[in-house]
């Protein structure tokens, strides 16, 4: 079912990616920016070409030579291009030479904690 656009009462959604006709709303809607800050290369929004992260230059470094490089570049993206939320921290995840980053956030001082994984 396709929602219609008066029957979304978040003030923050957004189409959810890879499921037409969805949308993702409030944390799930932080949830997928924070996916999309860290897997678009920057450079490669025409208005706005600092956006995103430079996550992508390390996909072919080793493992270990990588992990500092894409925890900064995510630090640093997700605190420039989602001000809604307080980073808490950000860790690599590594299983089978697969990186994945947990993203640990919320959205005020007292809020719970909320994890996003976003594998590179």
């Amino acid at each position: 079912m396709i929602p219609r656009h008066q029957d979304i009462r978040a003030v923050y959604w957004q189409p959810r990616l890879g499921a037409g006709g969805q949308v993702v709303e409030d944390l799930a809607d932080i949830a997928q920016c924070i996916a999309i800050i860290l897997l678009t290369p920057k450079g490669s929004d025409p208005h706005r070409p600092e956006f995103a992260s430079d996550c992508w230059k390390y996909i072919d470094w080793p493992v270990d030579q990588a992990v500092p490089h894409l925890v900064r570049e995510a630090v640093l993206a997700i605190e420039r291009w989602e001000p809604r939320v307080i980073l808490v921290g950000v860790e690599p995840v590594i299983e089978n030479a697969r990186i994945t980053l947990r993203v640990t956030w919320r959205l005020a001082a007292d809020a719970a904690p909320q994890v996003t994984e976003v594998a590179l």
